[in-house]
């Protein structure tokens, strides 16, 4: 994404996509569809797409959406398939990206010859990564409102932003009152849902459960018929104190106010894989699939099938770097370094993340630091006061304000999809003493301190005299 050089433009060459319109074809007026979350598109008339930019045809969808100069910056336009998603800066021309795709998904995928050959990219009009939440709680707009509730509606269904049953039942309540209204009787309710089908409320693995082959028809009956209930109850509850139905942007902002809860709302989304805990006899170590979602606020490594985080940090929290293949077989790492335990001592933990995208994700980081450094003051006071208040359940110690020399309290296991596993990831472990690393598992070349925030506030675990003689 943000600060990682793409591949050259190869406009004077050999194109690799046939679908590529030529030169005197792009001097004329061409139509470019730029789609919204959800089932809609905006149907744009361009003139000179192989060179318009970015900041063009942004300004052109803010202005067929009606966004208000308020919102501008709330939105950005991001270039997606299903093996690849890139928000985009204001300077890039997407003919030319587009262009480009396959290089891109050669260089940022583990994707097949065949899927890559068949991966067509499109223009989205989504979410700014970069957007503060504490802005957006100040939107009054019911059609920006709405755009943001499309855009994480849809990431609650897809289980890309992991949540507990009272989350996920509460959101599938206000989303039944926002698309069907609040005045529904009992017998409607249930009627609508049917019709829709729960995964039209609730994330699809929640609505289409486990059970597979052991799962009878008839209990797989009753588990849609509570949750359905669940559903209603909940609906009942959605009402403003005078028992008067609730606005629509009222709604649309109890939505996104209960999806703020979720600290990684709005991440940028990155696919890696994190090796498992060793087991077994043959002491193999095999691979779990990982979403590692980036914002302003930190890092969060989501297991893709278990649809829960594994591990959370603020930046304050972490250093990181990645590392390129060295010899023919080995993986982009992005190595993430935080405060753990081993055996009840204190250690410096290194968590491995192979991915072809360890660039993005660390020009990414790295961003996103920059940007909390410049921004500090009072934005940037009012940020961690709301990412503190709203991340207690991960674990953290509110009063931990975790200054310069200062540790943070230790990473708690907790039973909520919300919070971090520590337990069940594979780490590097190790202990500092200021002149060299004492590993107290396999070897590692170095320490990653020196990509950390600007603000210096994480601090190395110290060594005792009897850990040295360990």
């Amino acid at each position: 994404m943000e600060d990682c050089s793409f591949p050259p433009d190869s406009a004077d060459g050999h194109s690799q996509r046939g679908s590529v319109a030529s030169s005197a074809t792009l001097s004329r007026a061409q139509d470019v569809l730029i789609y919204l979350c959800g089932d809609s598109a905006v149907h744009l008339t361009v003139e000179g797409l192989g060179s318009v930019s970015v900041q063009e045809l942004g300004r052109s969808v803010r202005e067929a959406l009606h966004i208000p100069e308020t919102a501008q910056d709330a939105f950005a336009l991001w270039l997606s398939s299903p093996l690849l998603e890139l928000q985009l800066k204001a300077r890039h021309q997407p003919y030319k990206l587009c262009r480009q795709w396959q290089d891109l998904l050669y260089r940022f995928t583990e994707a097949s010859e065949e899927d890559i050959s068949q991966d067509e990219p499109c223009l989205q009009y989504r979410r700014n990564v970069f957007y503060p939440k504490s802005k957006e709680l100040q939107i009054e707009d019911e059609g920006v409102l709405r755009l943001l509730y499309e855009e994480a509606r849809g990431n609650i269904l897809m289980g890309r932003y992991p949540c507990d049953p009272e989350h996920w039942t509460t959101l599938g309540a206000l989303s039944l009152a926002i698309d069907e209204g609040t005045g529904l009787e009992a017998q409607q309710i249930t009627t609508t849902i049917r019709g829709k089908k729960l995964s039209s409320f609730l994330p699809v693995h929640v609505a289409m459960g486990s059970g597979g082959l052991l799962s009878t028809l008839r209990g797989k009956s009753s588990r849609q018929t509570g949750l359905e209930q669940n559903l209603l109850d909940e609906y009942r509850k959605i009402s403003t104190p005078a028992g008067t139905s609730p606005e629509p942007t009222q709604l649309l902002h109890q939505y996104l106010n209960t999806c703020h809860n979720l600290p990684y709302y709005g991440c940028a989304f990155f696919c890696g894989e994190i090796d498992k805990p060793v087991q077994g006899i043959l002491q193999r170590t095999k691979r779990k699939t990982v979403n590692v979602g980036i914002c302003l606020e930190g890092v969060y490594v989501m297991d893709v099938k278990e649809k829960h985080v594994l591990l959370g940090l603020h930046f304050n929290e972490l250093s990181w770097d990645h590392s390129y293949p060295e010899e023919q077989g080995d993986s982009h790492i992005l190595w993430l370094e935080f405060d753990g335990e081993e055996d009840g001592t204190p250690v410096n933990k290194l968590l491995k993340i192979y991915s072809k995208q360890a660039e993005l994700m660390s020009g990414f980081i790295e961003f996103c630091v920059e940007l909390r450094s410049a921004s500090e003051g009072g934005a940037a006071a009012e940020m961690d006061g709301e990412v503190g208040a709203h991340q207690q359940p991960g674990g953290q110690d509110g009063n931990n304000k975790n200054g310069r020399g200062g540790r943070r309290g230790m990473l708690r296991r907790q039973s909520s999809v919300v919070c971090s596993r520590v337990h069940s990831l594979n780490t590097i472990s190790y202990v500092d003493n200021g002149k060299e690393i004492k590993r107290l598992k396999p070897k590692r070349a170095a320490s990653f301190f020196s990509r950390q925030t600007s603000v210096a506030t994480y601090s190395a675990v110290q060594v005792t005299e009897s850990l040295e003689q360990g």
